[in-house]
């Protein structure tokens, strides 16, 4: 059976400490959403991927929709590079966005498409990268720094409830540095690498305040609403 390293990274994982924080901020977000509903919950994974966390959203919502290109046979809806739909206007309550938006060709064109597929009142859970290696997936366009992140979200008629840094400017440094060496290593040194170094992560990331993470991270989780 295949393991689910997105929502349960090994501990060998050069992505282990980013991972484990991004699936907590995302499931804590949708958890609140869930107790506090008083309406079923459609959810749209904008971007679906392999649908890392499904079998922990899919039980706290009433309908979860996978989207994404033609090429995932796993998505329950299709789409093209413009990011389009043919989804009906006011879908969701929620829209998933997780690591999507820096591989999109137009991030404003991706967030317009969420902003009608949302219902007035809805919630946008969006992560992106600040500071990140390049991974095209099939393509890798964009980086983000927290106060651009913001104008662009802001931009698309959102208003921004919480806009949370995951690792701060020293293990960012850290992550990118632990990269770039393993690029230059034997693979079986892999594994043995990342534990050394994702221990380092863990603990120089503990020298930053919130505040300061939210100014310089790796990677970004922004909640917005969309207005009633």
């Amino acid at each position: 059976m295949q393991t689910n390293k997105r929502l349960k990274p090994p501990i060998f994982s050069t992505r282990y400490v980013a991972l484990n924080k991004l699936r907590d901020e995302t499931l804590r977000m949708v958890k609140r959403l869930s107790v506090a509903k008083n309406h079923p919950l459609t959810l749209i994974d904008f971007g679906c991927g392999e649908k890392p966390y499904y079998d922990i959203i899919n039980p706290l919502v009433d309908q979860y929709i996978g989207v994404d290109l033609s090429i995932n046979p796993l998505a329950d809806h299709h789409i093209d590079l413009d990011s389009k739909t043919t989804l009906p206007d006011q879908s969701a309550d929620i829209i998933l966005s997780n690591q999507v938006l820096e591989h999109v060709d137009s991030p404003e064109g991706y967030l317009k498409e969420a902003w009608r597929l949302l219902k007035p009142g809805g919630t946008l859970i969006l992560s992106t990268h600040g500071y990140w290696y390049y991974h095209p997936t099939p393509n890798d366009y964009w980086r983000w720094t927290s106060a651009g992140l913001r104008k662009l979200i802001e931009e698309q008629h959102f208003d921004i409830d919480q806009f949370i840094g995951l690792l701060g400017l020293s293990a960012s440094g850290l992550q990118l540095f632990q990269d770039a060496l393993t690029n230059k290593l034997p693979k079986f040194l892999h594994g043995i690498t990342a534990v050394v170094m994702q221990s380092m992560i863990y603990l120089f990331d503990k020298i930053h305040t919130q505040q300061q993470r939210n100014r310089d991270a790796s990677i970004y989780v922004v909640f917005a609403k969309k207005a009633l």
